[in-house]
């Protein structure tokens, strides 16, 4: 099916959006791949139900506000990009979508708070380390609070590490392989800093000096994926200033980060700053993908056996397409067994912001994923995302199994930490 759209006066992304929707036949075979099409069974919860109603609302033949629930309810998890065979830009569909529908939409007062919440803290380590502290004391009004403040309640950690700053230069060991600049994030600042200091240290295992800017700032990608365009590009831009260019890569340790940091070309279309944005993207790598393509030095190895399942963060292998990287680094350790999940990739349900403002639906894919890893018999999982981690360590809280990124077990199997 062919369709015959014009949706030039949105800018430099109307064409990028015209294409991805010329492109879908709808075929279905996305059906299989969407979170939430899995969960709820209606096709306009599909990405080819979404499609359409995106078309219609460019071309004024839906109105925005019958096809904003469905279009709230998608994941932007991605899995239908890799399914679909006639090449959808799914993504870049949505986020274009999005960034015009909310410069058009009015959004009832409590649901607008409740995102201003989200986009004034989490992109600011300090601000969001504050608004978790204040969740936690907020618990006991829980009753009385709004359903979409309430999930966020819900989602506070009873308590939170102490914040450990990062050096701006952590050396190599031994002769050095390679120089690297890392992005130290903002929500994985807060919840687990030893992520950061996990990388630090493997890099330094590896031969690899890292550089961690000290000017640097939240990537934007959460703000780019609920549409808030002009915020996302002034942090993308002050990061592309901050960040050196004489380095061999730009190291990630969140798929979302990674994600968000690729779609910048897109998200600078047609402005003076596309190309830089172009050639700082090309440069981001995520940690695995690195260490893999730079040759892993072995590990001595884990302290005691362990069973591992990976599970696969959405914005590392749909958005990214990382698949075999993290999977070669956790195989090549001694005492590690690595186990799959049989769910084709299925998101978790954390997907950014996803479970707080749709706590339902997350709360049903994080028991589906939980379910999923219970069935390998692993001790413990293992991926590659802040969000993902505490998606699915939420849903574990009463089940024997460990919670790992998947640097920290590399980090533990070179002797650096304790299982």
């Amino acid at each position: 099916m062919q369709h015959n759209i014009e949706i030039s006066p949105l800018g430099p992304r109307g064409d990028a959006m015209a294409d991805a929707i010329r492109a879908c036949v709808h075929c279905g075979f996305c059906l299989s791949a969407c979170p939430t099409y899995a969960v709820l069974g209606e096709e306009m919860d599909s990405p080819r139900g979404r499609i359409y109603l995106m078309k219609g609302v460019l071309e004024n033949a839906i109105k925005p506000e019958a096809a904003e629930p469905y279009l709230d309810r998608c994941l932007g998890c991605v899995a239908c990009v890799p399914a679909c065979p006639s090449g959808v830009s799914y993504g870049d569909l949505l986020m274009s979508y999005r960034v015009h529908a909310e410069s058009e939409r009015s959004r009832p007062a409590i649901d607008s708070a409740s995102r201003r919440l989200i986009v004034e803290t989490l992109p600011y380590p300090n601000r969001f380390r504050r608004a978790v502290q204040a969740g936690r004391i907020s618990r006991g009004l829980r009753r009385a609070l709004p359903d979409a403040i309430g999930a966020m309640v819900d989602m506070c950690p009873t308590s939170l590490p102490k914040s450990h700053p990062l050096p701006e230069v952590y050396p190599a060991k031994g002769k050095r392989r390679a120089r690297v600049a890392l992005l130290a994030g903002c929500v994985q600042m807060v919840l687990n800093p030893d992520i950061n200091w996990a990388t630090l240290r493997v890099l330094a295992e590896n031969g690899v000096e890292t550089v961690i800017p000290k000017k640097q700032g939240c990537c934007g990608a959460i703000l780019i994926h609920v549409g808030e365009d002009r915020r996302a590009q002034e942090m993308a831009a002050k990061n592309m200033q901050v960040f050196p260019s004489d380095v061999d890569a730009i190291i990630t340790n969140a798929a979302g980060c990674g994600s968000g940091m690729h779609e910048y070309p897109l998200l600078f279309k047609g402005l003076p700053e596309e190309e830089q944005a172009r050639e700082f993207s090309h440069k981001v790598k995520d940690i695995t993908v690195f260490l893999d393509e730079l040759g892993f030095v072995t590990p001595p190895g884990l302290p005691q056996p362990m069973k591992v399942a990976y599970h696969d963060a959405c914005h590392l292998l749909h958005a990214q397409g990382v698949r075999n990287p993290p999977r070669h680094l956790l195989s090549s350790v001694p005492n590690l067994e690595l186990l799959e999940l049989d769910d084709g990739g299925m998101c978790c349900g954390s997907a950014g912001t996803y479970n707080l403002v749709q706590p339902q639906i997350a709360e049903e894919l994080g028991r589906r994923k939980v379910e999923r890893i219970l069935a390998t018999g692993a001790q413990a999982v293992a991926t590659g995302n802040i969000g993902c981690l505490t998606q699915i360590e939420n849903h574990c809280s009463a089940q024997p199994i460990q919670i790992y990124h998947t640097i920290e077990l590399l980090d533990i199997a070179y002797g650096n930490h304790q299982a």
